[in-house]
């Protein structure tokens, strides 16, 4: 009788942590599902490749407003960046064009997969995301990201507009979830039948 009890106990405390795990991971999903990401990869990791990206950054970041105004959901932010591909790659190829640089430039809206990564005060969970994403020549060098939509690149954005209250906590106070992080991955990873 006593095995019997402690086994049901076992079961009972697996069902709700299993249960946990599973509505932080349907967040986490809704919270992949509503974000396009800018990627930019440099030519090469020396110093002056290193510094292009940044320069091709700003001048992306510039142009934001000229690209994307008025793009008002992700969906709307999806369209325009494949819209704008080809001016986009322009406004890139004229930044290394102007400091000298022949590499080639090639602009891909994709779905990619991210590792967990801290952008200011704000922390996105690894997952697969939206990505518009900017490849300057053999894309080799470490990269640069942001969040475009909802508009976190900009310094007056404010998650608490974009995201409900339970996905801004898991946003600004990652450390409280990294255990939860890893078991969704892993939730994730077993549904989706990926190793």
């Amino acid at each position: 009788m006593k095995k019997l009890e402690t086994a049901m106990c076992l079961a009972l405390i697996l069902t709700i942590f299993l249960g946990s795990i599973s509505g932080f991971a349907g967040t986490l999903r809704r919270l992949q599902q509503n974000v396009l990401r800018l990627h930019i990869l440099a030519n090469s990791d020396s110093d002056y490749d290193q510094e292009l990206k940044l320069k091709v950054r700003d001048r992306l970041l510039e142009e934001s407003e000229n690209l994307f105004g008025g793009c008002e959901t992700l969906e709307d932010m999806e369209r325009r960046a494949v819209q704008k591909q080809d001016t986009i790659r322009m406004l890139a190829k004229s930044v290394l064009e102007e400091n000298g640089c022949q590499e080639d430039v090639a602009v891909q809206l994709v779905q990619m997969q991210f590792d967990t990564r801290q952008y200011e005060e704000l922390s996105m969970p690894a997952g697969c995301y939206s990505a518009l994403r900017i490849l300057i020549g053999k894309a080799e060098g470490h990269n640069w990201w942001c969040v475009m939509y909802p508009p976190l690149c900009l310094p007056v954005a404010e998650p608490e507009i974009y995201f409900d209250a339970d996905t801004v906590e898991i946003l600004e106070n990652p450390q409280k979830y990294e255990i939860r992080f890893k078991c969704a991955e892993l939730w994730e990873q077993f549904f989706s039948g990926k190793t």
